[in-house]
């Protein structure tokens, strides 16, 4: 894998670069689609490609794991022959799920023990098998296994627990380097800073992370609760100190008004599942804001749900029709608030990299951030 920056905005931190997988290159700064279980939920592979124009997507270890499980996946090749998507995927590593999905865990220092929220069943991810797994499914980036600490979390947790997630991470690199990818093209694997909100702690693991010197580096453990605040002030923390020349990838992240502002403090990569989650929900997000699509006044509007948008669905289909699939619980609502949503996103990071290559970057983010939160 290879990451070349390709400006850097003067009035920010914020940099538009190119990065170079087995599956496909990927233009920075980028949004990537979760598709946690093998699929982007309610979206089809061409929609992806063809409407919504995702460059990388994303698979999760935990889901993919129990199903349909590693057999499976092995026998398909690995899970782009699997799901019949041609362009670069990551995959987490399942800590996060493990840590907020199931019930009955134990984390000791060989790894986790939990129980399958799905049947009960009784599970151990460890670094070295959580890697065998990544391998099998065949992801071009893979993440490191971490432990996601709470929020709020004690401060002794959390450096008890950054400190184990480091000793992991040692792990996770000495079983990585001493395999080889299953199905022919390169896979690079991502560390994880942790340390929760503490300055310190996320100091010293971003110091710790950079001296793995490993293709590209992760921000783990916001967008769990805390302030957005507090979200910003730790990246940046951390972003003075990873190393400028490899992506940075901030996990789980987050609102449109969130993505701008971490772009500007020199993030490249984010992945979240709120425009597909609230997409289902009825929440549109638009450029000139928040929509609510399930609300009495748009009941009887037959504008299109997005004049400005260039996609399809958007020009075809009127708010009124979108609101009464949603309220009637009717699948197609689902699709096409999803494709919406994604396309939005999408859009969004393309005209930030545009605005940071012609050097106007910092203008558009202040002007966009004071208008995306707004509630139509």
């Amino acid at each position: 894998m290879k990451f070349t920056l390709q400006a850097e905005d003067k009035a920010s931190r914020a940099r538009a670069g190119v990065l170079e997988t087995a599956h496909g290159n990927i233009q920075t700064p980028i949004f990537m689609p979760v598709g946690t279980a093998g699929t982007v939920k309610a979206v089809h592979q061409h929609e992806l490609v063809q409407d919504i124009q995702a460059q990388i997507i994303l698979g999760n270890t935990y889901h993919l794991y129990l199903r349909p499980g590693l057999d499976v996946l092995h026998k398909a090749g690995g899970l782009h022959k699997f799901n019949h998507w041609n362009g670069p995927i990551l995959t987490d590593s399942g800590g996060y799920q493990v840590y907020s999905l199931t019930e009955v865990r134990k984390i000791r220092e060989e790894g986790v023990t939990f129980r399958s929220h799905i049947d009960g069943s009784k599970h151990l991810f460890t670094p070295e098998n959580v890697m065998d797994t990544q391998r099998i499914i065949g992801a071009d980036i893979i993440m490191a296994f971490d432990e996601c600490t709470p929020y709020p979390c004690e401060y002794s947790y959390a450096r008890k627990s950054l400190d184990m997630t480091h000793r992991w991470l040692k792990r996770c690199v000495d079983q990585f380097d001493s395999t080889a990818p299953l199905y022919g093209y390169e896979q690079t694997l991502f560390p994880i800073v942790q340390g929760s909100v503490y300055k310190d702690l996320r100091e010293k693991s971003a110091e710790v992370i950079a001296s793995f010197n490993r293709d590209g580096n992760a921000i783990g453990g916001l967008s769990v609760g805390e302030p957005a605040e507090e979200m910003y002030a730790m990246t940046e923390v951390v972003t003075n100190i990873l190393p400028q020349e490899k992506p940075r990838y901030l996990m789980g992240v987050g609102t449109p008004i969130n993505i701008l502002e971490n772009i500007a403090l020199g993030i490249d990569m984010f992945d979240c599942v709120m425009p597909t989650r609230n997409a289902r929900n009825g929440m549109l997000f638009t450029q000139n804001g928040i929509i609510n699509i399930k609300n009495e006044k748009w009941k009887d509007d037959f504008s299109p749900i997005e004049a400005e948008s260039d996609l399809l669905v958007d020009q075809i289909h009127t708010k009124a029709y979108l609101r009464h699939l949603i309220r009637s619980q009717e699948i197609l609502g689902a699709q096409i608030a999803s494709l919406h949503n994604l396309h939005f996103y999408l859009w969004l990071v393309k005209q930030a990299r545009e605005k940071i290559i012609e050097g106007t970057f910092y203008t558009w983010k202040e002007k966009m951030v004071k208008v995306l939160g707004q509630r139509l």
